[in-house]
């Protein structure tokens, strides 16, 4: 059966990804992006700022609208803009948890209202949520954020017969780059594919909810000591 989808997020690499994922199962998909570029994957794209309740309900309702309901919510919106604490402006600060973590709450408060039983709402989090890395003082916090989003929303709505769960993907492209690989232990990076796969799968799955998933080929399993260490690398991988 063809579930209505409403995809925060949809311009990006792994936005488009998941479109095309869900609509090659079947389904039909409307999109949110701040620079409205269309989608041929999409019913609709809708240049809208989701991270306000105005934004986010119009959504909603627009999606309702074309689809006749709203089964899935994707939230796959994010901005990442690297510095230090010490060197992030209080901007860089507030853009970064705005279009964010905003940017799943909202929508997701909006589609509460709507979402039938059975419905699915999945974030796309991030390893950083849990795991530092430089100069990503707000988009670490955000993620942070929208996985505890997550596991409120599960236990608060999973009464209703609503799912609510999130991938933490690692590195997505940059296949290309030298040492891209270093601390992935299935030897490469991820693709947006990846995710997509991952995002559908926690849509249907019908008894898991509340879950962070890592979509990250091993990386937050692997010790770093054997990676930044020399003397380890060389006794325990032979390098």
């Amino acid at each position: 059966m063809s579930r209505g989808v409403l995809l925060i997020g949809s311009s990006s690499p792994i936005g488009q990804a998941i479109a095309g994922t869900f609509v090659q199962a079947g389904d039909r998909v409307v999109g949110v992006s701040l620079d409205g570029d269309a989608d041929p994957h999409l019913v609709e794209t809708l240049a809208l700022d989701v991270s306000t309740q105005d934004g986010a309900d119009a959504a909603v309702s627009r999606t309702v609208e074309r689809l006749g309901s709203l089964d899935v919510l994707v939230l796959a919106a994010a901005v990442m803009a690297p510095a230090p604490a010490h060197a992030a402006t209080a901007d860089d600060w507030h853009r970064g948890i705005t279009n964010t973590l905003h940017t799943a709450f909202f929508p997701a408060r909006a589609a509460l209202a709507v979402l039938p039983r059975g419905g699915s709402i999945v974030a796309v989090s991030s390893v950083n949520a849990t795991l530092a890395a430089p100069s990503l003082p707000a988009y670490s916090a955000a993620k942070a954020g929208v996985e505890g989003l997550v596991r409120q929303l599960a236990f608060e709505y999973g009464p209703r017969g609503i799912r609510v769960n999130a991938v933490a993907p690692g590195m997505i492209g940059n296949q290309d780059l030298p040492m891209a690989t270093e601390g992935y232990p299935l030897g490469r990076v991820g693709r947006p594919a990846d995710v997509a796969q991952a995002v559908l799968y926690l849509a249907a799955a019908d008894f898991v909810t509340g879950v962070v998933l890592p979509v990250d080929g091993g990386l937050s399993i692997a010790s770093p000591a054997a990676y930044l260490r020399p003397d380890l690398r060389r006794r325990l991988l032979g390098d």
